[in-house]
């Protein structure tokens, strides 16, 4: 009877386990959170590539969407939102992230203008999850490492990864990281709070992680590397909008407390005990 009661409980935990529905956390967004190609041994990479590593992957699947040098026109505009929202299933999570390359007023098929179009496509994204049963959660941009003394130029973001150590070597900085966002970090909020959505606010998450680390410490985070410093780099780079692998970690760890405490279900999921923590640096 014994065996017969112990069989009957392992089977109703196997039966349980299996009917687990494994959740999917969709990121939608450009380069700060997207893949990377890793066949050159780059290390640059989106702070969703690491997103996985602090959930348990058992419940919770990040599927990273974001694409280097999107924006939310472009992002609809070349059928990749569409491509999301036929995945969604009732219960997934939608994080939305834009707003480095709307503000590309050069480029017609990337810019659009807050307070207009950028809140109508952030709305899209919105009314198009809920429709499919999902749960959107929008994040404004993260910041760039802008210690300038006067105010940067902000050039495209993706032509960062062409550039050599001494293209950037002449920039004078200062104490104080300077805003280069304006109204497109305040943008997501405002559609946020009119549609009643969760809102993470990546934007004060990291200003404040890299004004803690400072000047120095802060490029830690990012593609700064000196000549020879990193074999894939042998010019090095001075790129203050991407991350490395550390940088990648750290926003990721920051954007995850960030998510559990904005939507507290997702908090029974957390880890900082995944097997792709390895990739770190050590």
């Amino acid at each position: 009877m014994k065996k017969i009661l112990m069989a009957a409980i392992a089977l109703l935990t196997l039966t349980a386990a299996m009917q687990q529905k494994v959740t999917t956390i969709f990121i939608i967004g450009d380069s700060t959170a997207a893949k990377k190609d890793l066949s050159k041994g780059s290390p640059e990479r989106g702070w969703g590539m690491a997103l996985q590593c602090y959930f348990d992957e058992a419940f919770i699947r990040v599927d990273n969407h974001a694409v280097n040098g999107r924006s939310t026109k472009s992002f609809l505009d070349e059928g990749r939102w569409q491509k999301v929202v036929d995945k969604i299933q009732p219960g997934d999570y939608v994080i939305i992230q834009f707003g480095h390359n709307d503000a590309k007023k050069n480029d017609a098929k990337r810019h659009t203008d807050p307070g207009s179009t950028f809140d109508a496509n952030l709305a899209r994204f919105v009314n198009e999850t809920r429709a499919k049963g999902g749960i959107p959660v929008i994040m404004n941009p993260v910041v760039r490492r802008n210690f300038t003394k006067n105010a940067a130029r902000v050039n495209d973001d993706e032509s960062l990864r062409n550039t050599s150590f001494k293209d950037g070597a002449k920039v004078k900085e200062g104490d104080v990281l300077k805003d280069t966002h304006g109204l497109y970090a305040v943008a997501p909020r405002n559609v946020a709070d009119s549609l009643h959505v969760n809102f993470v606010d990546a934007t004060k998450i990291t200003h404040d992680l890299e004004q803690g680390l400072g000047v120095e410490g802060s490029k830690k985070l990012h593609m700064w590397y000196q000549p020879g410093e990193h074999p894939a780099l042998p010019d090095g780079r001075q790129d203050n909008t991407h991350y490395n692998i550390y940088g990648a970690h750290q926003v990721a760890k920051l954007l995850a407390d960030a998510l559990c405490q904005e939507i507290p279900l997702l908090s029974k999921y957390r880890t900082d005990d995944n097997p792709c923590k390895m990739e770190q640096p050590k």
